[in-house]
């Protein structure tokens, strides 16, 4: 069974977006930027001795806008994979479609997005040091 275990947070601006969530619920960050290839914060909700998942910050991507019926408005939950490519078989034969192709983020991850039946967006994560 897969389980979710990251979630995303796109901003328009990600100073003002940080300092957002740190100041309401505390949550800290880590500069994943060199992993992505592109400014990524990890977010630190939580001891890893409570229950909960942790996420990431990202830009919003260029031609949306927030607000209502924008293309990512919101977080996006990333379900654990232990194989990308199968997964997105069965995604894609369940009605899915592909939103963001399968992306190496390098030395970490595969990592994908897609959409379900309803239109949401979600994200599919396989961990492998050797993605390139």
């Amino acid at each position: 069974m897969a389980r979710p275990i990251h979630f995303e947070i796109h901003c328009d601006d990600l100073d003002r977006g940080r300092a957002f969530y740190a100041d309401v619920f505390g949550w800290t960050f880590e500069d994943y930027s060199a992993y992505a290839g592109t400014p990524y914060f990890g977010i630190v909700t939580g001891s890893d001795d409570d229950p909960g998942i942790n996420g990431g910050m990202l830009a919003r991507p260029e031609g949306s806008t927030a607000g209502p019926g924008a293309p990512v408005n919101g977080a996006v939950l990333t379900i654990g994979s232990g194989d990308f490519d199968a997964d997105a078989a069965r995604i894609l034969a369940a009605g899915g479609q592909v939103a963001l192709p399968k992306a190496a983020l390098p030395g970490m991850a595969w990592q994908g997005y897609f959409l379900d039946t309803e239109g949401n967006v979600f994200g599919l994560h396989q961990p492998d040091p050797d993605a390139r």
